[in-house]
């Protein structure tokens, strides 16, 4: 099995070895603590956060946002999301009961994950953001 290891931790850098691995898709993943609950909590800013993380990516939304709130538990209950790019996905789950937000962010086309985990942090007002980058082959 290959692997290719993200070795950069500035975007520069992420973004000039996924194009020289030549890697299909890059992956990052956002872990939010500690968020705004009134914001975590209301489907219609949750649609405009993917507009604008759409806009500051440079990706082209297809269809419409899917925002759903569902929960078999109180653990987990919260609202989910995604939505098609035309290069892959934007995924998250907003945890009521812990306020944090898990987001996932694919796409075969590179972009900053630096600026997109601070641009999350900010949006969703967390206190703190920690982000993993991956490249798929």
């Amino acid at each position: 099995m290959e692997q290719v290891a993200v070795v950069s931790t500035s975007d520069e850098g992420i973004i000039r070895q996924f194009r020289e691995s030549d890697a299909w898709g890059l992956a990052t993943a956002v872990d939010l603590k500690k968020c705004n609950p009134e914001i975590i909590r209301d489907a219609e800013k949750i649609r405009d956060f993917v507009a604008q993380l759409c806009e500051l990516i440079d990706m082209k939304p297809f269809g419409e946002t899917q925002v759903v709130h569902f929960g078999p538990n109180e653990r987990v209950a919260g609202y989910s999301m995604t939505q098609l790019i035309e290069t892959s996905l934007i995924s998250g789950h907003f945890a009521n009961d812990t306020n944090a937000a898990y987001l996932d962010i694919f796409s075969c086309k590179e972009y900053p994950p630096e600026i997109m985990g601070e641009f999350c942090k900010d949006f969703f007002e967390a206190e703190s953001c920690g982000i993993q980058v991956l490249f798929r082959n």
